[in-house]
């Protein structure tokens, strides 16, 4: 990748890559919980050269400055802010774990030519039931406990060397972070959380959006039947990776399913 202007844009910390052309859509890339854009260094460089590509540090993240609210409304709104002034028109939005969840409401509210959501399932699951078990510990002074916990269950072993180490580095695991950016989860019902979900995805059907689900392995028929019954023309595609971080361990496969 090549002409890259790293500054502030519309308060967010972001790095922009390429050249506008009318050819291809820029794509707007966010990362996942506790980590920032260099996350991205290896899909990045499986890109056609000059490709329009916005990678932002999320709120709170990287060089990015702290939120007063991490919900996912909020963050929305703030990332709009930082495409607006990057001056992206209607980006493929690409986002991993928590940045799925932020790419399919951020679409659901301002014009996009896509999502491709990476390893991210819409609704909670057993991973929220995990969460609000766990609460007391979250909000204690022992909530580390927790986050090694999860991230001993996201494959990292498995990912190339140079991979590993931006897992293990750049990350920047702080209580705030967990508690803002997993609020919705800990206070809000379950049925609270699908309908939510449901009118995102009612949103992009509505407004003709793509929209692409990358998992690691076959996700449950329940889950997929639930999604297409709201977004029919959803693609899910399946990138085989031991690790929650196929666009570290396969970014050429991952690259090659964004539009």
């Amino acid at each position: 990748m090549t002409h890259i202007e790293t500054r502030v844009f519309g308060g967010l910390a972001g790095d922009l890559h390429g050249t506008p052309d009318d050819v291809r859509p820029p794509l707007l890339l966010l990362h996942g919980l506790t980590f920032d854009r260099r996350h991205w260094a290896p899909f990045l460089a499986q890109l056609p050269a000059g490709r329009r590509v916005l990678a932002l540090d999320l709120p709170g993240h990287g060089a990015s400055p702290e939120s007063t609210s991490y919900t996912p409304d909020a963050v929305a709104a703030l990332v709009h802010q930082a495409v607006t002034a990057a001056g992206l028109a209607s980006p493929v939005v690409v986002g991993h774990s928590v940045g799925g969840l932020l790419a399919t409401v951020y679409a659901a509210e301002q014009p996009v030519r896509g999502v491709v959501n990476v390893d991210q399932p819409l609704l909670p699951g057993p991973f929220g039931e995990l969460l609000r078990q766990n609460e007391e510990l979250l909000r204690g002074p022992d909530y580390l406990r927790l986050w090694e916990r999860l991230t001993a269950g996201m494959g990292i072993d498995s990912l190339p060397s140079e991979a590993q180490e931006l897992v293990r580095t750049v990350t920047t695991p702080r209580q705030d972070l967990f508690l803002g950016y997993w609020h919705d989860v800990l206070v809000r019902s379950a049925d609270e959380i699908r309908a939510g979900r449901e009118r995102d995805l009612a949103a992009l059907r509505e407004q003709g959006v793509f929209y692409r689900h990358v998992s690691t392995s076959e996700l449950p028929e329940p889950y997929r039947a639930w999604v297409h019954s709201h977004l029919p023309d959803t693609v899910f595609s399946v990138v085989p990776s031991t690790s929650h971080f196929p666009h570290l361990s396969h970014p050429r496969e991952l690259a090659d399913l964004v539009p």
